[in-house]
């Protein structure tokens, strides 16, 4: 695994912290009626993908995830302004403002969705693998989940198929604790999802999704096990979303008391303490940096509101493919 050192932390730093106000802004945006329909935010999770993306290839590797869905593309390479263009519903968006906030995708940046559909990308995410199997690309998917996507009989269809196969994929659940409104003690009688992994002798277990050091370990091992041709994994990737489920959620099933505590392990909070603790920057620095992301995410909203809502056209032209569908209106 690469080494985790000072360009790390302070990578990190900023990426996470990015990522966190690019969040803040659209949850501001939806309110003011800019951003509309379901909005789901990934406030409190960032571990997760920074993690990831220390110890993946993103000219080979894939994404494929759930609606949750702004970070990883960002991640990846995709221009951020023209994902909150998306959300804009504006014609500059990576879905030309057709797809919204739950349907982000760009195959030149490897990165497969943004899936509305509870655990729909689950067996999708196997089939990116078998096509990287198949091609010998040397290529691993990483397939997120929600901890309530994980009790959709899809998983365990697909779980048998990837291991009987040994599909180079990874099956990551970003276990927030809340499958919308329900916790994980209320879906099985025990609360270990990594254990669903253990009926298919797949290598599974739990990880600290706060800490993006924990993340970068485990998913490093299960890359390369992938890579070997050993087969996919399954982790349990522990995390806490400070955000409702969606705008729309009240969150009535926990406590101020509760977001609160996991506040105190925020993952932006852990790596910005390591930077201070050796001395990794000066405050000066770290305020550099600050100001870098505020700067960036007013330039994302300013794409946004600058850019113009797409032609009627433009949703024939890119949803179908074949060229004299029968079924268009100009057609009727």
């Amino acid at each position: 695994m690469k080494k985790i050192d000072k360009k790390t932390y302070l990578q990190w730093y900023q990426e996470m912290l990015f990522w966190r106000k690019f969040e803040d802004k659209l949850a501001s945006a939806y309110i003011q009626q800019k951003v509309r329909g379901f909005l789901h935010l990934y406030n409190g999770q960032e571990a997760i993908v920074a993690g990831c993306m220390h110890v993946i290839d993103p000219k080979k590797d894939k994404m494929i995830t759930a609606y949750r869905n702004h970070v990883h593309p960002i991640a990846l390479g995709v221009d951020p302004r023209r994902i909150m263009a998306e959300l804009f519903g504006k014609g500059t968006g990576t879905s030309h403002g057709l797809g919204g906030s739950m349907h982000i995708f760009s195959k030149e940046h490897n990165f497969f969705g943004g899936h509305g559909i509870v655990g729909g990308q689950i067996a999708l995410g196997a089939g990116l693998a078998f096509a990287e199997k198949y091609n010998e690309t040397g290529g691993v998917v990483l397939t997120f989940m929600g901890d309530g996507a994980t009790r959709q009989g899809t998983l365990h269809e697909t779980f048998n198929m990837a291991m009987n196969w040994k599909l180079p994929v990874i099956f990551i659940c970003e276990n927030n604790h809340y499958a919308m409104g329900t916790s994980v003690e209320r879906t099985a009688n025990h609360p270990d999802i990594w254990k669903l992994g253990l009926g298919y002798e797949m290598p599974c277990e739990p990880v600290d999704g706060m800490n993006p050091v924990s993340v970068a370990e485990k998913v490093y091992e299960a890359v390369e096990r992938a890579r070997r041709g050993e087969g996919p994994t399954f982790l349990d990737i522990r995390t806490y979303r400070y955000r409702g489920h969606s705008m729309s959620d009240a969150q009535h099933y926990r406590t101020k008391e509760e977001v609160e505590e996991y506040k105190k392990i925020d993952p932006i909070t852990q790596v910005l303490d390591v930077i201070k603790e050796k001395k990794y920057a000066t405050d000066a620095e770290i305020e550099a940096i600050d100001e870098r992301v505020k700067n960036l995410v007013a330039e994302c909203e300013k794409f946004a509101n600058e850019s113009p809502f797409p032609e009627k056209n433009v949703m024939y032209d890119v949803v179908y493919e074949q060229e004299n569908y029968p079924f268009l209106p100009h057609k009727l």
